[in-house]
């Protein structure tokens, strides 16, 4: 169960009814804290729009998810957002759609419709990966290890987070939940000393 479907960028869609103009926006995104990052800056940078709606969801599991309408009628934006997000199977994400309004109500059936398809146009025009949850580990060794720490860590889908080679060797290190072997073998290969 620690697999799963996400997005690898940003992206954007549009769409526009009877004046009215729809932004949508998908961010691969791993907490609650980053997304709201994201909408404030979001905000920011749309000042001028009347709504910035949008649906989160988090965890190989997808059991951490949000809608929100942003003042717009109940139900009418976030699920429909939200909803896109279950229709193409994906989790750690936010998609935001930006409302600019164009003078002339939609009802309830056109906010559906157009925030469903903004948010959609966004999914489509990103690219979705296979992933899977990741642990992090720190991790110090000498100077002499080097060479074959970083080819094994290159060689076992790891991605180096941070490193600071000044006295000692570290890095931090994310890797998949489902290569369990690989804190035993790197540690048989550099004699590493882990770190909390």
């Amino acid at each position: 169960m620690s697999k799963f479907k996400t997005v690898k960028k940003v992206g954007e869609g549009f769409f526009k009814e009877k004046g009215s103009k729809f932004l949508g926006f998908v961010y691969p995104c791993l907490s609650e804290e980053e997304a709201k990052k994201k909408l404030i800056q979001l905000r920011k940078e749309h000042n001028l729009a009347v709504h910035v709606c949008y649906a989160f969801r988090f965890g190989a599991d997808k059991k951490q998810f949000r809608a929100s309408d942003d003042g717009e009628p109940s139900n009418s934006a976030g699920p429909p957002i939200l909803g896109q997000i279950q229709s193409f199977d994906l989790t750690n994400v936010l998609v935001a759609v930006v409302r600019y309004y164009g003078g002339t109500n939609l009802g309830v059936g056109g906010l559906v419709h157009a925030y469903r398809i903004a948010a959609k146009e966004a999914i489509l025009n990103t690219e979705i990966i296979d992933d899977e949850d990741k642990k992090e580990l720190f991790i110090s060794f000498s100077y002499s290890q080097m060479p074959s720490v970083m080819k094994y860590v290159k060689g076992n889908n790891c991605q180096v987070l941070e490193q600071d080679f000044n006295e000692d060797c570290f890095l931090k290190l994310s890797y998949p939940v489902s290569n369990s072997s690989f804190l035993k073998e790197l540690e048989l290969i550099a004699q590493i000393q882990k770190r909390d």
